[in-house]
């Protein structure tokens, strides 16, 4: 069966190595997953404007790194439809305090909102575990290697 994925990134600034290793990232989650069919928008914004819609949607009124919106008619059918959000501002700041690029930073927030569409859950400390070590698995397929360690 083929796989037929739609992608749209958008970034504040045009930087088009962001939204090809975005586009890649989230290819990249989807296929490992198996999933079949998905049309995701992602956006990069700062932390001004996913502060906003944090407070606008879940009612907390500070910035976040990621927020995922599952737009799906039929959950479950195996198909995928949603927006990503991500703060390049918080990926920035984080990515400093660990001693990470950057890069990897916001692809992590990218491939966590993918997850999270995909319907992995981090509510427990077992689950987020899972999610990061898929992360981190992600993160070395899309960059060729990824970040091995961190500071700290």
């Amino acid at each position: 069966m083929s796989t037929s994925y739609e992608i749209e990134v958008s970034v504040e600034r045009n930087r088009a190595w962001v939204q090809a290793d975005i586009a890649r990232a989230v290819r990249a989650t989807l296929q490992r997953e198996g999933c079949q069919r998905a049309t995701l928008s992602v956006a990069v914004v700062d932390d001004t404007t996913i502060a906003e819609l944090h407070e606008r949607y879940l009612g907390i009124d500070e910035p976040t790194d990621v927020l995922s919106f599952d737009l799906a008619d039929a959950p479950g059918d195996g198909s995928v439809d949603g927006q990503i959000v991500v703060s390049s501002t918080t990926a920035t700041r984080e990515a400093k305090e660990r001693g990470i690029p950057v890069r990897h930073e916001l692809l992590r927030y990218v491939i966590h909102g993918t997850l999270h569409l995909l319907g992995y859950s981090d509510a427990t400390p077992t689950e987020a575990e899972i999610m990061h070590s898929l992360e981190d698995e992600l993160i070395a397929v899309t960059t060729n290697g990824g970040p091995k360690t961190e500071k700290g």
